[in-house]
């Protein structure tokens, strides 16, 4: 005896299973939901870059993976101690006769903010951008070096 219910799908005589029906309803729900928010990239999936922020004595140094873009789709901003990335990566896809199945490309605006640490020279800032990885080296200011405060026994 089998308790746990299928039925037979749209595609013919496969069996669809219950799991991942259950995944797929759970799936529409989620794109449903979040279709509105700025990073759901207009129904087409969310594109919000991936960042890692390095410190060393002398300067930030942020690098975010931006592939399909170039230099001309990437905006970056430094004021009041933060740092913006923003752009917009574009579908470049054509549909002709056939029709997608599965959709893991992202696409949409985007804007990641960095809080810088510290006093930075915003001024000299520099970025690079190489095979779709932006780069971007903010120096420290000189006057917001870190110092030890000895602690006074009472």
């Amino acid at each position: 005896m089998n308790i746990v219910p299928t039925r037979r799908s749209d595609r013919g005589a496969e069996l669809a299973r219950p799991a991942e029906e259950f995944r797929r309803q759970m799936d529409r729900l989620f794109e449903a939901f979040f279709s509105g928010w700025p990073l759901a990239g207009r129904g087409e999936g969310a594109f919000a870059p991936r960042l890692d922020v390095a410190e060393t004595e002398k300067e930030v140094v942020v690098t975010a993976e931006l592939p399909g873009l170039t230099e001309k789709d990437v905006e970056v901003t430094v004021a009041d101690g933060r740092l913006i990335i923003s752009g917009e990566k574009r579908s470049e896809r054509e549909e002709k006769d056939g029709s997608y199945q599965l959709l893991e490309r992202s696409y949409g605006t985007f804007s990641r903010v960095v809080e810088l640490p510290g006093a930075v020279q915003e001024d000299k800032a520099a970025a690079t951008f190489k095979n779709g990885v932006l780069s971007v080296r903010v120096p420290k200011s000189g006057e917001s070096k870190a110092r030890k405060i000895a602690i006074q026994g009472g």
